[in-house]
């Protein structure tokens, strides 16, 4: 069975998205990054950049959410639109990948984590914002992202947008007036059962809750100096 190494952040729910919608039975690997998990030694060999999620799919290892799930929906023969359109496919994805999802990733740093740069906390979240203007308009000329059907593109960015949405620091209150086409989009993949389930797909893992020093030095070890 295949292993996902999962914690509860966008890029490993976007992989248990496309596991669900493609009903392939999975094992979750609870992978505490809270703790620093994710620089052991055995998930190094998995995933030498020491971030979630990986794979393990028999003798296939496979880390970046992104590239897995290109993988699941060649093996799968699904959700990746017609052959013309693979060109933009690959488009949308990069554009999660370099942009909306570390961008997404930076503002969340700076309205919760390092509250003491203004201009960081301004740039990271316009940026978003020019993101999710981005996606807003491509969704006004169609229904998905690429083509005619929910593909993995509309995957790729449904985690990031749905983090936006869930945690009001960029898609707020007046989200629904700003970007009413992703709006629509954003509401018509919630409403699909596999998009439930992958959001609980690590509702039983024991992890830990409390962001202090520990936490920290897991998450951004390269900040100090005796980590190095």
């Amino acid at each position: 069975m295949l292993k996902l190494y999962y914690h509860n952040t966008p890029n490993p729910t976007k992989v248990a998205l496309i596991l669900e919608e493609i009903a392939m039975p999975y094992e979750v690997v609870g992978l505490d990054i809270w703790t620093g998990a994710q620089h052991s030694a055995d998930y190094r060999a998995i995933n030498p950049n020491g971030k979630v999620p990986a794979i393990v799919d028999g003798d296939v290892v496979m880390f970046d959410s992104n590239a897995i799930l290109l993988h699941l929906a060649e093996k799968a023969g699904q959700f990746l639109g017609e052959a013309k359109d693979r060109p933009q496919l690959l488009s949308w994805l990069m554009f999660t990948a370099t942009g909306l999802g570390p961008f997404a990733g930076q503002a969340f740093h700076f309205v919760h984590v390092h509250k003491d740069s203004p201009y960081s906390t301004n740039r990271y979240l316009r940026e978003v914002e020019r993101h999710l203007s981005v996606l807003d308009k491509q969704l006004g000329r169609s229904a998905w992202l690429v083509g005619a059907s929910y593909s993995i593109a509309d995957m790729a960015a449904w985690a990031w947008v749905d983090f936006c949405e869930r945690n009001g620091f960029v898609f707020g209150a007046d989200g629904p007036a700003r970007w009413p086409h992703l709006k629509r989009w954003l509401d018509a993949i919630n409403a699909r059962p596999a998009a439930s389930r992958a959001r609980n797909a690590g509702a039983n893992l024991k992890v830990k809750t409390e962001f202090d020093e520990e936490t920290v030095r897991a998450l951004f070890p390269q900040n100090f100096a005796d980590r190095l």
